[in-house]
């Protein structure tokens, strides 16, 4: 069973190549997903790393938790699900006053 892993703190110059060669060191990376802005396409600075099996995980975050990568210390931990969010915020809408509806 693989294991999700949250890689944070990334530099903005971090490839998702770069990550998968990484984590190869501590075992066999089944995906490696750099998250991106969806306008720029620039990095947002954290990706998701699944590894194929549990004890490669607990590997990999033994070895490169808080480890150098571009000059910024990683943050490597297990992935947690993700939580429903409301979206959107408030209704708009129009407000009151005006007062001159109605009129002839």
């Amino acid at each position: 069973m693989a294991t999700k892993l949250y890689v944070g703190n990334l530099s903005f110059d971090t490839t998702e190549s770069d990550l998968r060669n990484l984590f190869e060191s501590c075992g066999s990376v089944t995906s490696c997903n750099l998250i991106t802005d969806k306008f720029t396409g620039k990095s947002r600075g954290f990706a998701f790393v699944e590894m194929s099996a549990p004890a490669e995980a607990e590997k990999a975050i033994a070895e490169l938790h808080s480890k150098d990568c571009d000059g910024r210390p990683l943050t490597v931990n297990e992935a947690k699900p993700r939580e429903d969010r409301p979206r959107g915020g408030g209704g708009g809408g129009y407000g009151g006053g005006g007062g001159n509806r109605n009129r002839y």
